[in-house]
């Protein structure tokens, strides 16, 4: 009684699937209904590239003869697009403005029909796909509906290889080559993975580390490749470009090495990504092998900082090479070297591939600098007037602004002039949008003057009086009062380092005490040394400051009130009052840092 019970269970459950697909061709056979499991793009896919092969992934095997030019369409919302192609052919069969030329396939093996436009799809458009019911699967079961979804396109194509190395089918392929791939767009180099960048020789796949920069991604195998052997490499559609687009098609190739095991640089000096180098540093690189001296020139061994190549000389005894700079390098700067195929062993084998590394200098001594932003532009901003009280004043390569007082506060111009510049006020009205960049400028300023009264790294050392006579190293230095350069000279000692940075916090006022002739014997004078730079020097005064006759003087004024330059007086910087007037009193130059 329970069997006849469970048998009659197993019958009625038999019908319900049988009655539960649609169209079914062969009586009797019992089978899931076929059914869409995934498409490419997603519904609702966004920003889908233009050149994007249309895909739809089933649950199980379809009957190919079913899959035809009338049971798939797009439909960019203005007319339907119908594909007119036989399966795995391309062109279209008609000639109607409704047909969309491609390729229409599909795979029996990932279960996968394919569509893959002839031209591009349109951009900043709509598409609706639609796979009608009459699609079946091998046992003549149908769809239960027509499947449906949309998507939109963006504007741009998918990134794409464009070359490779070794090249496809290439052969004697070096067994310590590094494999590379170099697309058409910069890519998002998080995607590059051993999962999406492989090499495989037949089914087993070659362990190994995967690296992307600029736009080319690397994979290196952990060990040699072995010789007269066949590799495949494969990056799959998974990657994408920085913007988030993906790449249409895996890309695949395949090349054969040969028996030579290629000389290899085995160890640098500095290591890759090492900080703090010094700036003197000869960069060396430690070959496997002896090699030919002979190639390894300025044009195998080359040291670059950004696009800027370093000048040096190379030379090469036992294993090693070096690159000796002829001058010091920059501090603070990422610096790349480069031994290039170029150089070979004696019997003529050349390294296998490129081999690059890139260091990073010392950072500048002193502080970090103070960035001025678009207040540097001039050599002279002032709240409230601008004077040049007598005499021929120059202000060369600069700006002269007012802010908020208005041109009539500018007085004495002529007789002083602006070399390759011009004067700016808060009334003016052509050209347009000088108030709104006059009050970039003073919002700029206050913030150059914050940061410069607050810095703290490194600790500010305290100074106090009298600063002539002395030299100072790059640094922060405090004043809890006022400040003088009278009985002498200030020397500021950059020690070689042509970033290092000086910034001077001074509470109260500050003077320079200088006299006739010009530089001022009597002392009062900014004097820079060991490649210190006048742009590098920042002076943030809490009241005003006073130039005195005749002194040289350099660096940044950063004033809260009034700034001052005596008669003949002459500044490599800016004078920049945040709330007063700045006044030239006879004869006076500025130059642009």
């Amino acid at each position: 009684m329970k069997t006849r019970k469970l048998l009659t269970t197993l019958a009625i459950f038999a019908v319900v699937l049988i009655a539960g697909c649609k169209e079914d061709d062969f009586v009797g056979v019992v089978s899931d209904c076929p059914a869409v499991l995934s498409t490419s793009p997603a519904s609702n896919a966004t920003g889908v590239p233009l050149d994007k092969i249309i895909t739809a992934t089933f649950n199980e095997a379809m009957n190919p003869l079913t899959i035809t030019p009338e049971s798939f369409s797009l439909d960019d919302g203005a007319k339907k697009k119908v594909s007119q192609v036989s399966i795995g052919l391309k062109g279209a069969i008609g000639s109607s403005a409704m047909i969309l030329q491609g390729a229409l396939t599909y795979d029996g093996d990932t279960y996968t029909m394919s569509f893959n436009p002839s031209n591009l799809l349109a951009a900043s458009t709509t598409y609706t796909a639609t796979i009608l019911s009459s699609v079946k699967d091998i046992s003549g079961n149908a769809l239960q509906a027509d499947y449906v979804w949309t998507f939109s396109t963006g504007t741009t194509l998918s990134p794409t290889v464009i070359s490779t190395d070794p090249t496809d089918n290439a052969t004697d392929v070096f067994l310590t080559k590094v494999v590379k791939a170099t697309f058409s767009v910069p890519m998002n180099p998080t995607t590059f993975t051993s999962t999406t960048f492989t090499l495989k020789q037949g089914a087993t796949s070659i362990p190994g580390t995967v690296t992307y920069s600029g736009s080319t991604a690397s994979f290196k195998s952990t060990t040699n490749l072995i010789s007269n052997t066949l590799y495949t490499a494969t990056i799959t559609n998974e990657v994408k470009n920085v913007s988030g687009t993906f790449m249409k098609d895996d890309y695949e190739w395949s090349f054969t090495t040969g028996t030579i095991v290629t000389p290899t640089i085995i160890s640098t000096d500095p290591l890759n990504l090492a900080t703090g180098v010094a700036r003197n540093k000869v960069i060396s690189a430690n070959f496997s092998e002896a090699m030919n001296a002979a190639t390894l020139t300025t044009s195998t061994f080359t040291l670059m900082n950004g696009a800027t190549p370093v000048i040096g000389v190379v030379n090469y005894s036992g294993t090693t090479a070096t690159f000796t700079p002829n001058a010091d390098l920059i501090s603070g700067v990422t610096y790349t070297a480069t031994v290039t195929t170029g150089a070979m062993n004696p019997t003529g084998t050349p390294l296998a591939n490129d081999y690059e590394w890139s260091f990073s200098t010392v950072l500048p001594l002193g502080p970090l600098v103070v960035d001025l932003n678009s207040v540097a532009r001039f050599g002279i901003i002032a709240g409230v007037g601008v004077s040049n009280d007598a005499g021929f004043s120059e202000i060369h390569n600069l700006d002269v602004g007012i802010y908020p007082g208005v041109r009539s506060s500018i007085v004495g111009f002529p007789p002083a002039i602006i070399v390759n510049g011009a004067m700016y006020a808060a009334d003016d009205i052509a050209p347009p949008g000088v108030p709104a960049m006059l009050i970039q400028a003073k919002d700029d300023l206050v913030a150059a003057y914050l940061f410069a009264e607050g810095a703290t790294s490194p600790a500010p050392a305290t100074v106090a009086g009298d600063l002539g006579g002395t030299t100072l190293a790059p640094g922060i230095y405090k004043s809890t009062s006022t400040l003088l350069i009278q009985s002498g000279n200030l020397t500021l000692d950059a020690q070689g380092d042509e970033n290092a940075i000086w910034i001077f916090q001074i509470a109260s006022d500050f003077t320079t005490v200088g006299g006739s002739p010009y530089p001022s014997p009597a002392g009062g004078n900014v004097i820079l040394a060991g490649s210190a730079q006048a742009k590098n020097v920042f002076w943030q005064v809490g009241s005003s400051v006073t130039i005195g006759d005749y002194t040289s003087f350099k660096g940044n004024i950063l004033a809260l009130t009034t700034i001052t330059m005596n008669a003949y007086s002459q500044a490599e910087g800016r004078m920049l009052a945040r709330n007063g007037s700045v006044t030239m009193t006879s004869t006076n130059i500025i130059s642009k840092p």
